[in-house]
């Protein structure tokens, strides 16, 4: 078991002192924008360990006092591309939202939507010698569990059981006090590329900052997006962004599955700018106010004009284009998403769900006409979501492009990943579990 819990755990220390004193930063580092919320935690609550399986959004101890978002600089496909672009940007964001707090934020807990996720399924089994799950026997269940090779330069950035069994009896969110003679657990691990992480954490130190915790974009915005029956049964959330599309899929509460295309808005805004020949700004705006993927006989006639700086142009000559021509741009790089997001899904199994419910959010599901599209190749369960309304968020920061912001604020109240963090009393266990249990502990504690 190497690496297994080694980031949550060397960053828990710093999250809970910066829950200590009270506020906390999130910061969503996208390709399109950063944005930036300021979190005050009030109370005891909210440094208490969880003693069960809860989902998330029973555990919204706090409250969002400052919010910010400014366009992202320095960011490509979801990953820190120009280091001194990406300060920047991080910096103009946090002081903005502590601006609006009225205090100063030392710690963040970051998202990335990039570094090119892959997703791993881990088992493990134990026998039960008192013949009853105890707190040693899930950490002693969870050592057993055999890590594949995920390869060099790569870092594990969640890792969490999503199923335990007792001999016959499947299903088993929490185990503790169950009768029984093996205990079995299934995992979930997602691993990253090393370097996005390394680069994203040296960027946020260059802001005078501390990193107290990270997550993958795709997974918090499951989490804020899908309710607690599409979580329960069975969704995929598809995130939506400017450089990557996040794919993730829950069940029983867990999420079981993440990925990512590199492709997204920003893609759909350069073909739109070459296509047109207009320059990406201008492309950008037309996108925002005339865009579609859906046409109506109604586009043909609908023009749209293309020089809005009337200095830039020929006196007497305006360039004007149909909706129906940029809709036939869009379109098609529309489609190339969603069919790359459906064979993801389609390798992941996703057919396989008691419930095929999928929820597109992000900025890029805001495209209109992505409703009516959408269910044409991902299948008739689609909806578009918008995050979970948290206390004191602005309206402004409200929308799907915030999912990912909205659900970090959730991962901050209560990681899952340390949900199951026992330690395992040596002298009650048997040899050769004991010689797992203490190469666990050698190399994660």
């Amino acid at each position: 078991m190497t690496d297994l819990y080694r980031n949550q755990r060397a960053m828990r220390n710093m999250r809970r002192a910066a829950l200590q004193r009270g506020v906390v930063a999130i910061l969503d580092v996208g390709t399109s924008a950063v944005t930036c919320l300021v979190l005050r935690f009030d109370g005891p609550g909210a440094l208490s360990r969880d003693d069960g399986v809860r989902p998330l959004a029973g555990h919204s101890t706090f409250r969002v006092i400052g919010a910010a978002t400014t366009r992202s600089r320095g960011v490509a496909f979801g990953e820190i591309e120009a280091m001194a672009e990406a300060e920047r940007a991080i910096r103009t964001v946090v002081q903005a939202a502590q601006k609006m707090a009225g205090v100063r934020v030392d710690h963040v807990i970051a998202c990335l939507a990039g570094a090119g996720p892959r997703s791993y399924g881990l088992a493990g089994e134990v026998d039960l010698p008192e013949g009853m799950v105890r707190e040693a026997d899930i950490a002693r269940v969870l050592a057993a569990c055999e890590v594949p090779d995920y390869g060099p330069g790569r870092e594990v950035l969640h890792a969490q059981p999503v199923n335990f069994a007792i001999d016959h009896r499947s299903g088993l969110l929490d185990p503790r006090g169950q009768a029984g003679n093996r205990l079995a657990c299934d995992m979930h691990m997602l691993t990253v590329d090393a370097r996005a992480i390394e680069n994203l954490i040296h960027c946020i130190r260059r802001c005078d900052l501390e990193l107290a915790g990270i997550a993958s974009a795709a997974y918090v915005a499951g989490f804020s997006t899908l309710v607690e029956d599409e979580q329960e049964l069975g969704a995929a959330c598809i995130d939506m962004g400017g450089g990557t599309t996040g794919i993730s899929i829950f069940i029983k509460k867990h999420m079981i599955y993440a990925d990512s295309v590199r492709l997204g808005g920003e893609h759909v805004t350069r073909d739109i700018a070459q296509g047109l020949q207009v320059p990406c700004a201008v492309a950008e705006r037309i996108k925002t106010l005339h865009g579609g993927v859906i046409a109506t006989g109604m586009d043909d006639r609908d023009m749209i004009e293309l020089d809005t700086d009337e200095n830039a142009r020929p006196v007497g000559e305006r360039r004007v284009v149909s909706r129906a021509e940029l809709i036939g741009i869009m379109q098609p790089r529309v489609e190339e998403i969603l069919e790359e997001v459906r064979e993801r899904l389609d390798a992941a199994g996703f057919e396989h769900l008691p419930s095929q419910q999928i929820v597109l959010t992000g900025g890029g599901s805001q495209i209109p006409g992505l409703e009516a599209l959408a269910p044409r190749i991902l299948g008739p369960q689609v909806r578009i979501g918008r995050p979970m309304r948290v206390q004191g968020l602005p309206q402004a920061a409200s929308g799907p492009a915030f999912a990912a912001a909205v659900g970090l604020c959730m991962f901050a109240a209560c990681p899952q990943d340390e949900w199951w963090d026992f330690e395992v009393p040596a002298e009650r266990l048997p040899a050769r579990s004991l010689r797992q249990a203490l190469k666990w502990l050698r190399d994660n504690w």
